[in-house]
């Protein structure tokens, strides 16, 4: 398949730094798609179908282009929903409902090459098992890190590490919205390998 410019489907900074650890030249956009839920979809359903609509959203004015969609959702035990909190309060409600909890990630991933249609998706699955947290710590975490716009109410790259127990999965980068050892595959499948750039 041609080698076409990438371009990032997404606006979030955290997704661009990590794709600009694979050393390919790629620029960015903002998708504007509706990012609710369907009634009764599964989290793993809902990620890809987001992370393709993003993708999908940007291929009729960047022809020529392999577009990046990714997407990110987070489902505690019982199935409820973790968004971007927006606010202190819903911050603090986020962490106390995980404190010593199991929260699945699910970060749907998509790439698009637009001239053919051809389209690769797949789901990256991510579990953070929180510590018992303390009122107290759940208050100065939120205030030192403010991560409003985070799903879940943390920073993985930050001081979001300090509230965990444990963490299982291949690919800690999807916590942080893009899951750069499934993306390198899907570029290489494509005849586009991240070691080999000129």
């Amino acid at each position: 398949m041609p080698q076409q410019h990438l371009l990032l489907a997404s606006s979030s900074p955290y997704r661009r730094e990590l794709l600009a650890r694979l050393g390919v030249p790629f620029s960015w956009a903002s998708p504007n798609i509706d990012e609710s839920p369907f009634p009764g979809e599964a989290p793993n359903d809902l990620a890809v179908r987001l992370a393709e609509a993003k993708a999908r959203a940007l291929a009729a004015t960047h022809p020529g282009h392999w577009i990046i969609g990714s997407d990110q959702v987070a489902a505690l035990p019982d199935g409820t929903l973790l968004s971007k909190p927006g606010t202190y309060s819903k911050a603090y409600q986020q962490l106390e409902r995980s404190s010593g909890q199991s929260v699945n990630f699910l970060t749907g991933l998509a790439l698009l090459e637009t001239n053919s249609g051809k389209l690769q998706t797949c789901c990256e699955h991510f579990s953070v098992h929180f510590r018992n947290l303390t009122a107290r710590e759940i208050d100065a975490y939120l205030h030192k890190e403010q991560p409003y716009d985070c799903a879940g109410s943390f920073k993985m790259e930050g001081l979001g590490i300090t509230l965990f127990r444990e963490l299982q999965g291949r690919d800690p980068n999807s916590l942080i919205g893009l899951p750069l050892i499934a993306l390198n595959t899907m570029l290489t499948t494509w005849g586009r390998n991240p070691l080999l750039e000129p």
